[in-house]
């Protein structure tokens, strides 16, 4: 089974047979492919009915609920790792919830574009326009996305949070590893992925 080598990254940072809740799942790409090669047992959580659709063709659990309402229905410590792929940016309070995240996961995992790449920069500092990134070519005023951030503003907002960063690679806009983006990652990562937990004596 393919799938998209975003994905497969995250299927390296989960233990096979662990619990996996993955917030705004879409189709259920990533929850499929984790059960049949990894053997874990998830659960997805989406807002679109045409995804959820998806997902209940492939066989995925989903649950329709939008994210800006946090977790309040699952547990503590109910999940070995929440997942959330490209929908940091696309909710109200981003804080709160990797504060969620890591109340019901034991481990969290996330990706996003990275805004502070050079060709986002220099899109703002040539054309005097919003860089597109990560939406398929939407503008500014169709994007799902209300805090877009570089990994500059995610690491500081772990810092702040009490987070601590387990792991992290980036990746180039065809899902590359290249050396150059782990050596500046504020400037050449396209797209960021971080697996992070709470810090030891933090507030969960």
């Amino acid at each position: 089974m393919s799938v998209r080598s975003e994905l497969a990254l995250i299927s390296e940072w989960i233990r096979p047979g662990t619990r996996v809740l993955d917030l705004g799942c879409g189709e259920g790409l990533l929850l499929r492919y984790l059960r049949d090669t990894r053997g874990v047992i998830g659960y997805g959580l989406e807002i679109d009915p045409d995804n959820i659709r998806g997902c209940v063709e492939k066989g995925i659990p989903v649950i329709q609920t939008n994210l800006d309402e946090g977790l309040k229905d699952f547990d503590p410590d109910s999940f070995d790792y929440v997942v959330m792929t490209q929908t940091l940016q696309a909710v109200r309070y981003p804080e709160h919830l990797l504060a969620e995240i890591l109340r019901v996961g034991r481990e969290g995992i996330v990706t996003f574009s990275n805004m502070g790449h050079w060709r986002c920069r220099m899109e703002l500092a040539l054309r005097g326009r919003m860089p597109v990134s990560g939406d398929a070519g939407l503008d500014w005023y169709n994007s799902p996305n209300i805090h877009l951030c570089t990994v500059r503003d995610f690491e500081r907002l772990c810092t702040n949070a009490g987070i601590d960063i387990l792991e992290r690679t980036f990746i180039d806009d065809g899902h590359r590893r290249r050396t150059a983006a782990s050596l500046l990652p504020n400037l050449l990562g396209e797209v960021a992925l971080y697996r992070f937990k709470q810090a030891a004596g933090a507030d969960s």
